[in-house]
């Protein structure tokens, strides 16, 4: 009698082990691994991308606080630089002063501390008539006006001192004229003007005074505005000069000749 030989079955048992699995084949004697990731390798994996993390923290906390610093020194640059721009502009549209008392649309030029204006209770530290008035149909003015530049009092943080620009459109008033004023820095300490006479900056400049000599506008203006709360004493006031290019040969009535 003959036997036939029985197929033996081909019986496959997984092999249990961390990070690969392993098969193991009884019909053909045959043993197949596949490799993973080792626990070493997960260990070196992690860590790495931990420090490229830590790496990429410190640059964006780097880059947020230099905007922080930038959006601080622009919101305080901004005041200063919108106070000089109105500055730069009443004195570069400044108008020739007149000769004798009548003085109705070209007023007088006046720098100096404690000046006494018409309509404004503090003193200012100059008045001058420009041509910077912007020209509406709801203001029947002309566009000369003056302008008056003061420290006043604070409404808001006691014993602060800010930097007003006073405006009066109507120069014909036979009342006390109407000023509106115009909050340009908070926080000064000084204010400043003083005007160039070709050889020397002077700090009081009169053109209404009988006994002055200085009958015309200056060749140039120079303003230094110092702020409050400066720590260091050896800091110097921001300064801004405006050139003059309104500057009449004389403003002396001469007698004609027959």
């Amino acid at each position: 009698m003959k036997l036939n030989k029985l197929p033996i079955a081909d019986c496959r048992l997984p092999i249990a082990g961390s990070g690969a699995h392993g098969i193991f084949s009884i019909g053909n004697r045959k043993s197949e691994i596949e490799n993973g990731f080792t626990l070493v390798e997960m260990i070196l994996a992690i860590g790495v991308t931990a420090i490229v993390l830590v790496a990429v923290n410190a640059v964006l906390f780097t880059a947020l606080h230099l905007r922080e610093v930038t959006t601080s020194m622009v919101d305080a640059a901004t005041p200063v630089d919108q106070t000089f721009t109105y500055l730069r502009r009443d004195l570069q549209c400044v108008v020739t002063p007149t000769n004798g008392t009548s003085k109705v649309l070209s007023g007088s030029f006046r720098l100096g501390n404690g000046i006494s204006s018409a309509g404004v209770s503090d003193p200012v530290a100059a008045e001058i008539f420009t041509a910077t008035g912007a020209l509406s149909a709801s203001l029947p003015w002309a566009d000369i006006q003056r302008v008056t530049y003061e420290l006043k009092n604070s409404t808001t943080v006691s014993g602060q001192r800010d930097l007003y620009r006073s405006v009066t459109r109507n120069l014909l008033s036979v009342n006390t004229p109407d000023v509106a004023d115009q909050l340009m820095l908070s926080g000064v300490e000084s204010v400043k003007f003083s005007g160039y006479d070709g050889a020397q900056w002077v700090e009081v400049w009169d053109t209404s005074d009988p006994s002055s000599i200085y009958t015309n506008l200056p060749l140039a203006v120079k303003v230094e505005i110092k702020l409050a709360g400066d720590s260091n004493a050896k800091l110097e006031p921001i300064q801004l000069v405006v050139p003059i290019d309104a500057v009449a040969r004389t403003n002396m009535v001469l007698s004609s000749i027959q």
